[in-house]
């Protein structure tokens, strides 16, 4: 029976082989989007991948089963969507008066309630943009393994690879739990299968974004149309900061991936200080005003965010208020610092090594997200307290949290962290700068 598998294994392997085209991207030249380090790539195969020898930034990488895993990640997720969003998510019992949640009815809650605003919130992060990027994902994928040129597939890959960030159906999934001690100290919830259900679809979601490799699906893209993707590293070119090929100087826009062609970002440091300081401005009055007004027929109670901590601290829930101040005060406070930070070592020096800065830069832009539990946590108490005897409303700080989450988030992007790198360079060729 060993042998047998041994050999049906071998058989399987070399259909795959046969069958699929080649997943082997051949050695190349890119230029780091992060430190600007002009590197020599070895030929990559499957299973590997290529670093920036001096920052630590992933250049290229390409998953052992590269063409199958995405697209088979891709199909379950989106079954699980479809249960997900057909299936109940909690039932609620308050006062004797019973709810039943759906997702959906959570977005027709809301758009009843006048608050469209979060009802789009919740639409597009938890269902218009997964299932956006799943089909998107299956009819790419699905081109490259039947390797048939679908219609518009480039537009179509152009526009997969720019809505990694905006899905957040696993922050949605914390915000639930995080509502559930909330709603458990005043009311009987049961959760249903759609709660259950969704961490494996977070799950899928988070590793079909990271099996869609973008330097590795371009050149799959590319090679079905015959396009020279590799083309010289000299002063006639420039290395696009998203796809990492080499495109013609005088192009103002990257002909592989449709992005914005430039040696160092125009207008960077003003562009991201602009976010940062509007960001910076309207934190103030999302910590100061009201983000959520709960009422019963006895009492109305209006909270700030850090009123709600403190009271959750008092109450017991100390690890839910733990949670909360992480997320809604102690992350967006560091975003806003760490920006600065990086934008003052651009424009002046460094305030610490610039690997340090790189790393920095790095944990500023994955854990941004993650400051929308509390938004989401309102979302959901207002949906499951919208009767006579409970109710739970937005205050006006919800609105101008979720700007902050957004700008701090556009700060982040439009930062050009290898202005850095070039003030290290700098120094490194001219010593005597430093000393004076």
């Amino acid at each position: 029976m060993r042998f047998r598998q041994i050999i049906q294994d071998y058989a399987n392997q070399r259909w795959l082989q046969w069958y699929l085209p080649s997943a082997t991207l051949p050695a190349h030249t890119v230029d780091c989007p992060e430190c600007g380090l002009r590197v020599a790539l070895p030929k990559t195969r499957q299973g590997q991948e290529c670093a920036c020898p001096r920052c630590g930034h992933t250049l290229v990488r390409i998953e052992s089963r590269a063409f199958q895993l995405p697209f088979a990640c891709a199909i379950a997720a989106l079954i699980l969507v479809a249960l997900v969003y057909s299936q109940t998510f909690a039932t609620v019992i308050i006062g004797g008066i019973y709810t039943r949640l759906t997702l959906p009815e959570m977005v027709v809650s809301l758009m009843s309630q006048d608050y469209s605003f979060l009802s789009s919130v919740l639409f597009l992060l938890t269902f218009g943009t997964p299932v956006l990027f799943l089909l998107m994902a299956i009819y790419v994928y699905g081109s490259l393994v039947s390797d048939t040129p679908f219609p518009y597939l480039l537009r179509v890959t152009r526009l997969l690879t720019r809505l990694n960030q905006w899905i957040m159906v696993d922050v949605f999934f914390v915000s639930a739990l995080v509502a559930d001690i909330k709603m458990s100290s005043v009311s009987q919830v049961t959760w249903g299968a759609a709660f259950w259900l969704m961490p494996a679809l977070a799950l899928l979601l988070l590793r079909t974004a990271n099996a869609v490799p973008i330097h590795w699906v371009y050149y799959q893209i590319h090679r079905h149309e015959n396009h020279t993707l590799f083309q010289a590293a000299d002063e006639q070119h420039i290395c696009c900061t998203r796809c990492l090929y080499f495109r013609p100087k005088t192009l103002a826009n990257c002909d592989v991936c449709g992005s914005q062609l430039f040696d160092r970002r125009p207008r960077s440091l003003w562009i991201s200080f602009c976010f940062l300081l509007a960001a910076t401005l309207l934190y103030i009055p999302a910590n100061v005003l009201p983000i959520m007004i709960s009422a019963d027929p006895t009492e109305k109670m209006i909270s700030t965010i850090m009123s709600g901590i403190i009271y959750m601290w008092h109450d017991g829930d100390r690890l839910i208020a733990t949670i909360i101040f992480s997320a809604s005060v102690l992350v967006p406070s560091l975003k806003i610092l760490s920006m600065a930070v990086l934008l003052w070592s651009a424009a002046v020096r460094p305030v610490m090594a610039v690997e340090k800065l790189s790393l920095q830069y790095r944990l500023t832009e994955a854990v941004g997200r993650w400051s929308m539990i509390d938004i989401f946590v309102i979302i959901i108490l207002m949906t499951a307290f919208h009767t006579p005897v409970a109710r739970v409303t937005p205050g006006p700080a919800a609105f101008y949290f979720c700007v902050v989450v957004i700008l701090t988030m556009w700060s982040a992007y439009f930062f050009d962290m290898r202005l850095i790198w070039d003030w290290k360079e700098a120094q490194e060729k001219h010593p005597n700068n430093q000393a004076a």
